[in-house]
């Protein structure tokens, strides 16, 4: 993974790592602004079909709301539109806003996003000067504490579902405060199990590459993909999963009941990842292979 910097954009990133690479397919999972920095997934060969099984992450964040000043963009990159001074927000209502968007949240995409609406992206309709009707979605803001107030800036340590727009919350919790506000810095500390402690900046991953230590810091797709469950096969359903077969019953009953078609790993006896495969327990019925993988990819 890589720890990206301010200035590059999520592309930049995929480009210059496929650049180090030689040209092996690479890919992403979760979009940075390219002001923001940290944590962003970086997908080396087969591991990019797996981006849909990373979506689904929680991800942390820390963040710098601006209160006082609200831009277009509702974030630094935009024009100021409205400034009040924040002066008169008090400790206490700062506390007890924020704590007021903890928990499941309804959100408004904003005009300047990636999300579709009549399969136009927002962002052109915004660069148009339009607004376009969008309906809202649900989050879940898991964790959201002030770690530091300096003036009209507010550090935000903030836990978050998927579809989460930092920028938003930021506007929204400036407005809630009667002051309005913009997301003025951002940084992503962690993508599901991936921390920045870990991540490498561009440079670092190149010099890595040139004395040939890149790989150590590769994360194998089967630790990437612990939190599905794990089933071993036997030497015959080995050869079904591999080739797109799907695989009997037998050892079914060590997965979790779940009343929803569940996406399982599959190994080998010696633990080796070998596919992704669909159990819908409801229906009993064998396990559908849905891709075929290999445990660590390999930069030959």
């Amino acid at each position: 993974m890589i720890n990206k910097e301010a200035g590059w954009t999520s592309h930049d990133i995929v480009a210059k790592m496929r650049a180090v690479l030689g040209g092996v397919k690479v890919g992403h999972a979760g979009t940075l602004d390219p002001a923001a920095t940290g944590v962003l997934p970086v997908l080396v060969g087969r591991a990019t079909r797996v981006s849909e099984y990373l979506v689904d992450w929680d991800k942390e964040y820390r963040a710098i709301l601006r209160l006082g000043e609200t831009t277009d963009t509702q974030d630094a990159t935009g024009k100021v539109l409205v400034r009040i001074d924040p002066s008169a927000v008090r400790e206490e209502a700062l506390c007890e806003t924020i704590a007021r968007f903890r928990g499941p949240q309804r959100q408004m995409p904003p005009m300047y996003s990636a999300v579709k609406v009549g399969g136009r992206p927002l962002y052109k309709a915004a660069r148009a000067g339009e607004t376009v009707d969008r309906a809202e979605r649900t989050i879940v803001i898991h964790a959201l504490d002030i770690l530091a107030v300096e003036g009209r800036d507010v550090t935000l340590n903030v836990v978050c579902s998927k579809g989460t727009y930092i920028r938003t919350l930021c506007s929204d919790i400036g407005q809630a405060l009667g002051v309005g506000g913009h997301l003025y810095a951002l940084q992503r500390r962690r993508v599901g199990p991936l921390s920045i402690d870990h991540a490498l900046t561009v440079a670092q991953a190149e010099a890595q590459a040139a004395i040939g230590t890149l790989q150590r810091h590769l994360i194998g797709l089967d630790h990437v993909l612990d939190q599905l469950p794990v089933l071993a096969l036997t030497e015959d359903q080995v050869r079904l999963a591999l080739h797109g077969g799907a695989v009997s019953p037998a050892g079914m009953e060590r997965l979790p009941a779940s009343t929803e078609p569940v996406s399982v790993r599959l190994q080998n006896q010696a633990g080796q990842l070998l596919a992704i495969g669909i159990h819908d327990a409801r229906t009993a019925g064998p396990i559908k292979i849905r891709k075929v993988l290999t445990e660590i990819e390999s930069l030959d």
